[in-house]
């Protein structure tokens, strides 16, 4: 909530300097770029962060002079419910943010609506393609904040122990379900054994639970469906060869736990090397040196963001020009902030969400050119 509330503040305090009018230098006359809104934008949004992820979305929108309309997940119909209320609250007019309750099939016709100026979607990359594409054929602007198969790379000089508490932090982060949880751990050969150990003791030794109980440091999945989804996903993966290091299968008790998981011996050809595992499941990788590490993390479908660890940071920012990802963060798990701008590229979609470009992504550039009338051709 406090982060949800930061990036509304953060947005009412600077969004009259991003939109600021831009003056331009040119031989004669005077030449300008004004920021103008597009009209009514539509965001589809996820369960996993049911207000930060309309926060970002609405806050930035709303400051450029756009009107937002949301169909929020059908898991979190409450939070959409209040976040609307907030905003009524607080005296906004009728109109400038609604709910729409709608069925998948129903978005379409929401895209096609020739009011509709503009398409934003957190979700999954299966997701982004279709409302991507028929946005597309509306040539109307979207943008695509989609899944992420986040590598965490451990370089041989990194304090194991320090490292250890942010690969949890970065893996368990929302019982693992989140598009920036560390998904893959690079681990260079000289610490990989004693990584992996330690990694696999502080997993196994997680707390399940009740997610309302502060003792609790294992939640449920979001939903049977989920949950089915990524027992099939790990099966699928020892099948073709993978190791289980602990965990592998979901908890015997009522609901929809899944044990923490580690797999290693993954193949190019595993299936599991391209996919996003949503949820507590890791994937463990040895590296021969920074080179390999580089090309393991880069060897994916995604590019959402990085973690680098290193004991020189000097070194860790060669290596995150190399990293083919939309967030790079040396000594700490991809994490989100109200000034830093978000997005990935490749399958993790395209678009910047936060900070200064998230507030440009849906205004029109205007250019506006004056010139002396008796000027040259």
């Amino acid at each position: 909530m406090l982060l949800s509330a930061s990036i509304l503040s953060y947005y009412a305090k600077n969004a009259e300097r991003f939109l600021a009018t831009e003056v331009l230098e040119v031989d004669d006359g005077t030449a300008r770029v004004e920021s103008g809104p597009l009209g009514i934008l539509f965001g589809v949004q996820p369960w996993n962060f049911p207000y930060y992820q309309l926060a970002r979305f609405v806050a930035p929108n709303l400051m450029a002079g756009n009107v937002v309309m949301v169909k929020h997940s059908g898991s979190v119909p409450q939070c959409a419910l209040a976040f609307e209320d907030l905003w009524r609250k607080a005296g906004a007019p009728s109109g400038l943010y609604t709910n729409l309750f709608l069925s998948y099939d129903q978005v379409n016709e929401v895209i096609d609506d020739q009011r509709v100026k503009g398409v934003a979607l957190t979700g999954s990359s299966g997701a982004g393609k279709s409302v991507a594409a028929r946005a597309g054929q509306n040539l109307k602007k979207s943008t695509m904040e989609l899944g992420g198969s986040d590598p965490f790379i451990v370089l041989d000089d990194a304090d194991v122990d320090k490292t250890l508490k942010w690969a949890m932090a970065a893996k368990m982060n929302n019982t693992g379900q989140s598009c920036v949880a560390g998904k893959r751990f690079i681990v260079d050969n000289s610490l990989a054994d004693r990584f992996l150990t330690q990694f696999s003791d502080a997993m196994s030794g997680l707390e399940v639970g009740d997610p309302m109980d502060d003792a609790t440091t294992l939640g449920p999945l979001s939903s049977e469906a989920a949950l089915v989804a990524l027992e099939e996903q790990v099966n699928t993966a020892v099948e073709a060869g993978a190791a289980v290091i602990t965990g592998g299968k979901r908890l015997d008790r009522k609901g929809w736990f899944f044990a923490p998981t580690i797999l290693t011996d993954i193949a190019p050809d595993n299936p599991a090397h391209r996919q996003e595992f949503f949820g507590p499941v890791a994937l463990f990788f040895g590296a021969q040196d920074d080179d390999d590490a580089v090309r393991l993390a880069n060897d994916s479908d995604f590019g959402l963001g990085c973690s680098i660890f290193t004991q020189d940071p000097q070194r860790g920012e060669r290596l995150a020009t190399r990293i083919e990802s939309g967030m790079v963060f040396i000594n700490h798990p991809t994490g989100t902030v109200a000034d830093l701008p978000f997005g990935g590229i490749k399958m993790s979609g395209y678009g910047r969400e936060l900070s200064a470009a998230g507030i440009h992504e849906f205004v029109n550039k205007k250019l506006i050119r004056v010139r002396p009338i008796d000027a040259p051709a």
